[in-house]
């Protein structure tokens, strides 16, 4: 039977697996569900028929599952939040619902969402990815796995973060992070994320391979369709494959293109 302390406030119609913990004037809603071995702290407010999966620790004054900002937004769309397994949110986290019937804003498993973030509607976050304190994710931003965001970072709606990006804290971010990319200051390239792919098991033959993709798309002097071309007439690995469909594939802010 779950855990629950006496101040809390737990839906009969809430489905929690049987070693949860619920800790002091917490209310979780109807139509949330919680996995097994998942902690949740005191003052959290789960609701808005919110899913988390197991061994996840959701930290003091946490909030998941509450209403978009979205000043077009009514109150009776029907959507929710979907959390995976193994993610560790901290202190006053806020996690808001989908804006569109029938969706959801979504996190994968084994991230880590430092105190003060706030991942906005519709946000779409993979896994293994660290958000240190107080960063701000703006609505339908899509971001790949193994991202470090420095904390004070902000992020524009409906932007991609490419998957093993760095951004240095207190950056202000309107257009695509590439992957396997440093981004600092506003909309700025620093270079390659060359600790994280070393770390993150790629061959010396991917990280060339990456870095020639690099040199080629932000250091050319070319524009952007012009590299893309000139891409075209050499052979990549699968790892500077991701770089390049990112960069055909950009989100409607389009890709950071300046590099320092």
């Amino acid at each position: 039977m779950p855990e629950i302390h006496p101040s809390a406030i737990v839906s009969e119609r809430a489905r929690l697996a049987e070693d949860v913990s619920v800790g002091p004037f917490s209310i979780i809603d109807a139509g949330v569900e919680i996995g097994p071995g998942s902690v949740i702290g005191a003052h959290a407010w789960i609701t808005g028929s919110s899913k988390l999966g197991k061994n996840n620790t959701v930290g003091y004054g946490t909030i998941i599952g509450a209403d978009p900002q979205d000043i077009s937004f009514k109150v009776e769309t029907g959507s929710n939040v979907e959390i995976g397994d193994d993610n560790a949110i901290r202190e006053y986290v806020t996690i808001h619902r989908s804006a569109a019937e029938g969706g959801s804003t979504s996190v994968g498993h084994s991230n880590f969402l430092m105190t003060g973030v706030h991942l906005a509607h519709d946000v779409q976050m993979g896994s293994h990815n660290v958000l240190a304190n107080n960063v701000l994710v703006a609505g339908h931003v899509k971001m790949a796995d193994h991202v470090f965001l420095g904390g004070g970072s902000a992020f524009h709606q409906f932007l991609h973060i490419g998957q093993y990006a760095i951004v240095q804290g207190n950056a202000v971010v309107s257009r695509d992070v590439p992957p396997y990319c440093m981004a600092h200051g506003r909309n700025e390239l620093a270079g390659l994320n060359v600790i994280g792919l070393r770390r993150g098991g790629f061959t010396p033959e991917e990280r060339a391979d990456i870095k020639r993709a690099y040199q080629l798309l932000f250091r050319s002097g070319g524009n952007m369709a012009e590299s893309l071309a000139e891409a075209d007439q050499s052979t990549w690995t699968d790892a500077a494959k991701q770089l390049l469909h990112c960069a055909r594939h950009a989100s409607r802010k389009g890709m950071m293109s300046r590099s320092s």
